[in-house]
């Protein structure tokens, strides 16, 4: 009986954790992951940070919402499928109760000011969140000469080629595959 009560107070807590970054992030699942790391990572210490940027990665390179595919995924790492569930309610739910309200009210809002100039104010602090999601993950995942190459070539397909991020995160998910195997089997060849 007291494991389970552990274990319930436990998906609240992380529940009510999600709740909180999905109530407090506007624009979106990028907006969140300085959020998530402050939370999952430096404050509750549920994860290290290398497992917060793995969980990151495949995150983005699955279908979906990333900031909804991260609550998940960490979710499940901690607490298998219930872990999950709580993760991913406490995530949405705030967006959606947000969005039923504004739907509801809408017309209304749509002529108050105030609102319209607040969304305004907002939209700069959007952009830094972002971009310090970026520079907290640039820490991480940029080590050698190979993954400044790869940055490089997807930034310029990218942005000036307009090729489709799915196909990136394929063709550099296989490079990446090929490239470690190439080097265990060199690596292998070595010992013999």
């Amino acid at each position: 009986m007291v494991s389970l009560s552990k274990d319930f107070i436990f998906l609240l807590k992380m529940f009510f954790t999600f709740f909180k970054i999905g109530a407090f992030t506007l624009g979106g699942g990028y907006a969140m992951i300085p959020l998530m790391k402050v939370e999952i990572v430096e404050k509750n210490k549920w994860l290290k940070e290398e497992e917060f940027i793995d969980i990151i990665a495949v995150s983005q390179s699955v279908p979906g919402a990333v900031a909804i595919n991260t609550s998940v995924y960490i979710g499940y790492k901690l607490r298998r499928f219930i872990g999950a569930v709580f993760a991913l309610f406490g995530t949405v739910l705030p967006s959606f109760l947000s969005i039923l309200i504004i739907a509801y009210f809408y017309k209304e809002v749509k002529k108050i000011t105030y609102f319209n100039r607040a969304l305004k104010g907002v939209y700069p602090s959007i952009l830094v969140l972002i971009l310090c999601a970026a520079f907290s993950l640039w820490k991480k995942a940029l080590k050698d000469y190979t993954s400044y190459v790869i940055f490089i070539i997807s930034f310029i397909l990218l942005f000036f080629f307009n090729l489709y991020p799915g196909i990136l995160i394929l063709l550099f998910g296989i490079f990446g595959i090929i490239k470690g195997s190439y080097e265990n089997w060199k690596r292998e060849k070595e010992y013999d």
